[in-house]
C-alpha cells in the first residue's frame, strides 16, 4: 500500500519536475529527497490506518485523495523554500545521525538504546529496506517490547499486497508471540487471520491462533478477557448451525475460569442461548467467582502499584506457588518478566521451577533461551542454560555454539568467566567416556582446559588487569581429572607445578591439596618432596605443613628422614619466629611514632591556647568559668560538632589553631576598637547577646519522629530560622526551627526541625545534600544516641551493584552535567552524584547509576582509562569495601597495655586538658586507683551523703591559703 501510493505520487510529481534540463543535477537530487518524503509519510498514513478505529482487518489500499494528499504535501515543501531549506536540514541531520547509529553499532551490536534509535530514524525518513534489515537484526540479539513488534507489525501490514506477504507478516507474528507473553499481539494475530479465511486452509488457521492465543492468554484475569471474545463473535459470525455449539462450548469454557467482568458474560450467556442454561455450568461459574474473590486483592495491588511491580508480582507468585496450578504459575511469572525482563533473580526462579516441576523440553530450552537474551550479562543464567541443554540431550554442537555466544556476551566481572569456563568444562567432561585409554572426547576435554586458561590469561587479564582465577581451580580440576580418572599422574605434577609459580606457593592449603593427590594416586618419595618444598615456601601457616611433614616421617620414613625432617623444620620455624618478631616490632615502632605524634599536636594546642587566653583582655564582663563552659543549650544528643570556633563556613582541620580574639572582634571581650566595627557587626554582637540570654529549651525525644536533624550548616549563618523554614515548608507544615547555639550566643551549624506529621518528616529527608550557601546541609532522623548506639545513617549501598560504576580521578572542576553527557554516550544515565566533602568541594569522585548492567558493562569498557580535562579517569563496577566495625567503647587500652573501661574519663571521654576543676580540699582518690604501699588498698569505706555547700562555701575554699 505505501508503495502504491509512494508510486502514485511520484507519478504527480512528474509534470510540475519536467523543466529544462539546465537545472541540472539539483533538481534531480531535489526529486530524490521529495519521493522519500513522500514514501515517509505514505508509510505514517497507511500505520495510521492500520491501528486506527475503524480497522476492518482487511488489507486496505490508499485512496486517491490520500495521493493527492500526499503530493500537495510535497508541493508545498517545495514552493516554501524556508520550509524546503528547513526540511532539508532535518534530513541532512537524519542522515548523519543514521551514519553515526551504524557505526556505533559495528562496534558494539549490544547497544540496545542504539538499536531503537536507528530503527525510529530509518522509519521516519522512509528507509524501508534498512528499516527491516535493522530490525531483523535486532530481534536477533534481542527480545523486543510489545510497542516495537506492533509497530513493526503495523507496517508489515499496510505493505502487505498478496499471499507471499501475508506468509511473512503470519511469520513475524510467530517470532512476536515467543518474546513475551502480550494479549495485544494475540489479539492483532487473531483478527489479521480472519482477513485470511478465504485462502486455502483459513478457517482452520483462525481457530488454531485463537486456540493457542486461549493457551497462551486465556487465564490472564484482566486481559483475557478480550481474546475470549474475539474468539466467540468470529464463531457467531459463521452461519451455520453446527457452530452454534462452538459458541456454547466457549461460554462454557469462559466461564469456568475466574476473570474480570464475569457477572456481564455470564449475563451475555444467559441472553444468547435459547435453553436454560445446565447445572453444571453454573456451578463451574460460581466456583470461579469464588477463585476470582482469592485472586482480587493481588491483581488490585498490581492495579494500584506503579510499574514494574516487582514486589506485588513477587507476593502474587509466592501466592500461585502454593496454590500449585502450574499454568497460572507460567503465566503470572510470564506477567512479571514483561516489566521486569532486566530482572536475572525472575528469570532464575521462574526456569528453575520449570526445571525441576514442568520438565517439559521446548518450554524449558525456550525460557532459558528467552533469559540469556534478556540479560546477556549474568553468568548464572549462562551456566543454567548449558545444564537445561544437557539435560534434555540437545546435540553437542548447538551447546558448544550456545558456550561461543556466552564468551561474547560481555560479563561485568572476570569471576563469571572462570565460571561459564568451568560449566562447560563440566559437560564436556562427562561426555568422556574413561575405560577407554583415549577417545575424540577426552582430546576436546584436554584441548578445552588449554584453552581456557589461554583465554582467561590473554581475553580475561586484557580487560579486567586479572584472570579472574588467582586459585587456578581450572587448572586443579584439570591436573585432579589426568590423576584420577586418566592415571596420567605426570601431566598432574606438571600442572601443579604452574599452578605454584603462579604465587600460590606461600599458601599451606595448595600444597596439601597437591600432597593429598600425590598421598592417593603417587607415592611416597613425590609426597615427601612436596611436603619439603611447602616447609621452605609456606608464609601463612607453617607450623601445619611442618606438622604434616613429621607426621608422615614419623610413619613411614627412616631414621635419616626423621633427622632432616626435624632439622628442616626447627629451621625454618625459627627463621619464621624471627620474622614475626621484626614485625612486630616495627608495628610497635610505627604506634609509637602515631602517639608522638598525636602528643605534639596535644601540646601545640595547648600552646597557642595559652597564647591566645594571654592576648585577651581583662577588662572582659565574662568571668573564666562562663568561658570555659561551652555545654550547648536545647541539645540532648550525644554525638555534637566540635567544640572550637570556626569561622564562617570553614572548617578547620585538626590540629589548627582557633582565629584569636583579634580575628573576631568584639565576641569574647576582644579590644578592638568600636569605631572600626561594621554596622552589621555590632547587630551581630546584640543578636548574639540576645540568644545567649534566651532561655534554655531542652529537646523533646518523645516528638523525635516528627523532627529531623540538620546539621553540616554553615557557622557564619546569620538567621537559621528564617534561612531554613522556607526550604522545609516545601514538604509540609513546619511547627519550628530550633537552631543550636553556645553560651556566646554563637549559631553551632546544626538545627532540629519539628514537624506536625511523621510522613511530612521522611519526604524532609529527601533535602540531604542540599545546598545552603555554598554548604551541603546533611539531613538525618532524630534518633536518640544514647538509646540506639549503633544508629548509623547512610543512605548509599555499600554492597556490589553491577548497575552502578564508581569513577575516580575526576578534575574537580568536572560538573555533573559534563559528567552526564560523557556517560549517556553508552545507555540511559538515571543518576549521577559527585562525591564532595562537608563543605561542598568536589573529591574528583563520582558514582554513576545505568538503567541495567549490560550498559554498565559496556560503559566501563569504553570509559576506563579516558582522559577528562588532561586527568586520565578510573571507571570501575560499584563495590565499596567492607567498613570497618568502630571500636567497642566499652573498653580502651592503657599507655601501660592494660584495659582500663572508658567511663574512668567520664561519660564524654577524656577532657581536652588535664586540669581538674574541682578543688583540691573535694577530690577523693578513686577506689579503682588506690594502691597501698606494700599490698593492695583496703576496702573502700560505705558511701557517705556529701551535705550540699552554697556558692559562698566553694568561694571560701577556693580563697583559702
Amino acid at each position: 500500500m505505501a508503495t502504491a501510493a509512494a508510486a502514485s505520487a511520484s507519478e504527480a510529481e512528474a509534470e510540475p519536475k519536467a523543466g529544462p534540463k539546465a537545472e541540472g543535477e539539483e533538481v534531480e537530487a531535489k526529486e530524490a529527497r521529495t519521493r522519500r518524503k513522500v514514501l515517509s509519510r505514505a508509510v505514517a498514513t497507511a500505520t495510521y490506518k492500520t491501528v486506527g478505529p475503524e480497522w476492518d482487518q482487511q488489507e486496505e489500499g490508499v485512496s486517491e485523495s490520500d495521493g493527492d494528499e500526499e503530493y500537495a504535501m510535497a508541493s508545498s515543501a517545495e514552493s516554501s523554500p524556508g520550509e524546503y531549506e528547513w526540511e532539508y536540514d532535518e534530513e541532512e541531520k537524519n542522515q548523519l545521525e543514521i551514519e553515526r547509529l551504524e557505526e556505533q553499532l559495528s562496534i558494539n551490536v549490544y547497544d540496545y538504546n542504539c538499536h531503537v534509535d536507528l530503527i525510529r530514524l530509518l522509519r521516519l525518513e522512509g528507509e524501508l529496506t534498512k528499516v527491516r534489515m535493522a530490525r531483523q537484526k535486532m530481534s536477533e540479539i534481542f527480545p523486543l517490547t510489545e510497542e516495537l513488534w506492533l509497530e513493526w507489525l503495523h507496517d508489515e501490514i499496510s505493505m502487505a499486497l498478496d499471499g507471499l506477504d501475508r506468509e511473512h507478516v503470519y511469520d513475524l507474528f510467530e517470532k512476536a508471540v515467543k518474546d513475551y507473553i502480550c494479549p495485544n499481539i494475540w489479539l492483532e494475530y487473531g483478527q489479521y487471520s480472519v482477513g485470511g479465511i478465504g485462502q486455502k486452509g483459513g478457517l482452520e488457521k483462525v481457530r488454531s491462533v485463537f486456540e493457542r492465543a486461549l493457551s497462551s492468554v486465556g487465564l490472564h484475569m484482566t486481559k483475557g478477557l478480550a481474546i475470549w471474545e474475539a474468539y466467540r463473535e468470529f464463531e457467531s459470525a459463521i452461519v451455520e448451525a453446527a457452530r452454534l455449539e462452538k459458541v456454547h462450548s466457549l461460554f462454557r469454557r469462559q466461564l469456568a475460569i475466574p476473570l474480570y467482568d464475569m457477572e456481564a458474560t455470564f449475563a451475555e450467556y444467559e441472553e444468547w442461548s435459547e435453553d436454560p442454561i445446565p447445572e453444571s455450568v453454573i456451578q463451574n461459574y460460581n466456583k470461579a467467582l469464588q477463585q476470582l474473590e482469592k485472586y482480587k486483592p493481588y491483581e488490585e495491588a498490581l492495579l494500584q502499584a506503579e510499574a514494574p511491580r516487582l514486589a506485588e508480582y513477587q507476593a502474587y507468585i509466592d501466592f500461585e506457588m502454593k496454590i500449585g496450578d502450574p499454568a497460572r504459575i507460567q503465566l503470572i511469572f510470564e506477567r512479571a518478566l514483561v516489566e521486569n525482563c532486566l530482572v536475572p533473580d525472575l528469570w532464575i526462579r521462574y526456569s528453575q521451577y520449570l526445571d525441576r516441576q514442568l520438565k517439559v523440553k521446548d518450554l524449558v530450552l525456550s525460557v532459558h533461551s528467552r533469559a540469556v537474551r534478556n540479560c546477556p550479562w549474568t553468568v548464572a543464567l549462562w551456566s543454567r542454560y548449558l545444564l537445561a541443554m544437557e539435560r534434555h540431550g540437545v546435540d553437542h554442537r548447538v551447546i558448544s555454539v550456545t558456550f561461543e555466544k556466552a564468551l561474547s556476551a560481555g560479563f561485568i566481572q572476570a569471576t563469571d568467566y572462570v565460571e561459564i569456563w568451568q560449566a562447560y568444562l563440566d559437560y564436556l567432561r562427562r561426555r568422556v567416556d574413561f575405560k577407554q585409554d583415549s577417545s575424540k572426547e577426552l582430546e576436546e576435554l584436554r584441548s578445552a582446559f588449554a584453552r581456557a586458561l589461554e583465554y582467561l590469561k590473554q581475553e580475561v587479564e586484557e580487560r579486567f588487569s586479572e584472570s579472574g582465577d588467582p586459585s587456578c581451580l581450572i587448572m586443579q580440576n584439570w591436573a585432579r581429572i589426568e590423576a584420577r580418572l586418566c592415571n596420567n599422574m605426570q601431566k598432574a605434577r606438571e600442572l601443579w607445578d604452574s599452578i605454584m609459580t603462579k604465587g600460590n606457593a606461600k599458601y599451606a592449603n595448595m600444597w596439601l591439596e597437591y600432597y593429598n593427590l600425590e598421598r592417593a594416586h603417587g607415592d611416597t618419595q613425590h609426597c615427601r618432596k612436596a611436603l619439603h618444598r611447602a616447609v621452605q615456601c609456606t608464609s601463612d601457616y607453617p607450623e601445619h605443613v611442618c606438622e604434616v611433614l613429621l607426621t608422615m616421617e614419623r610413619t613411614e620414613g627412616t631414621l635419616e628422614d626423621w633427622d632432616i625432617a626435624v632439622q628442616k623444620t626447627e629451621t625454618r620455624l625459627a627463621r619464621v619466629n624471627e620474622q614475626r618478631i621484626k614485625a612486630a616490632e616495627k608495628e610497635a615502632a610505627l604506634a609509637q611514632q602515631e602517639e608522638e605524634k598525636v602528643e605534639q599536636r596535644k601540646r601545640a594546642r595547648a600552646e597557642k591556647k595559652a597564647l591566645k587566653k594571654k592576648k585577651k583582655t581583662r577588662g572582659s564582663d565574662k568571668s573564666k568559668a562562663d568561658e570555659d563552659d561551652e555545654k550547648e543549650w536545647g541539645d540532648d544528643e550525644e554525638e555534637q560538632p566540635s567544640k572550637r570556633r570556626r569561622v564562617e563556613n570553614s572548617v578547620p582541620p585538626a590540629g589548627e589553631a582557633e582565629p584569636g580574639p583579634e580575628a573576631r572582634p568584639g565576641l569574647c571581650g576582644g579590644s578592638a576598637p568600636a569605631a572600626a566595627e561594621p554596622p552589621s557587626e555590632q547587630q551581630e554582637q546584640r543578636a548574639a547577646a540576645r540568644r545567649r540570654d534566651a532561655p534554655r529549651v531542652p529537646h523533646d525525644s518523645s516528638k523525635d519522629g516528627v523532627t529531623v536533624f540538620v546539621s553540616n550548616l554553615p557557622y557564619g549563618l546569620r538567621e537559621p530560622a528564617a534561612t531554613l523554614r522556607p526550604l522545609f515548608e516545601a514538604c509540609g507544615d513546619v511547627v519550628e526551627v530550633r537552631p543550636i547555639f553556645s553560651n556566646r550566643g554563637d549559631f553551632r551549624g546544626y538545627c532540629y526541625v519539628e514537624f506536625k506529621e511523621e510522613a511530612v518528616a521522611l519526604r524532609a529527608l529527601e533535602l540531604d545534600r542540599q545546598t545552603v550557601e555554598g554548604r551541603p546541609m546533611f539531613v538525618s532522623p532524630c534518633v536518640d544516641k544514647s538509646k540506639n548506639p549503633d544508629f548509623k545513617v547512610f543512605r548509599y549501598s555499600t554492597a556490589l551493584e553491577k548497575h552502578k560504576l564508581f569513577v575516580s580521578g575526576l578534575p574537580f572542576s568536572c560538573t555533573k552535567e559534563e559528567l552526564e553527557e560523557i556517560c549517556k554516550a553508552h545507555g540511559t544515565v538515571k543518576d549521577i552524584r559527585l562525591v564532595t566533602n562537608r563543605a561542598g568541594k568536589p573529591k574528583g569522585l563520582a558514582y554513576v547509576e545505568y538503567e541495567n548492567e549490560s550498559q554498565a558493562s559496556q560503559a566501563v569498557l569504553k570509559m576506563d582509562g579516558m582522559t577528562i580535562k588532561e586527568n586520565v579517569i578510573k571507571v570501575a563496577i560499584s563495590n565499596p569495601p567492607q567498613r570497618k566495625a568502630p571500636e567497642k567503647p566499652e573498653a580502651r587500652k592503657a599507655p601501660g597495655g592494660a584495659m582500663v573501661p572508658r567511663q574512668i574519663y567520664g561519660a564524654r571521654g577524656k577532657g581536652r586538658t588535664q586540669l581538674s576543676l574541682l578543688p583540691r580540699a573535694l577530690q577523693r582518690p578513686s577506689a579503682t586507683a588506690a594502691q597501698a604501699e606494700n599490698g593492695p588498698a583496703s576496702p573502700p569505706p560505705a558511701a557517705t551523703e556529701v551535705p550540699k555547700m552554697s556558692n559562698a562555701d566553694f568561694a571560701k575554699l577556693l580563697l583559702r591559703k
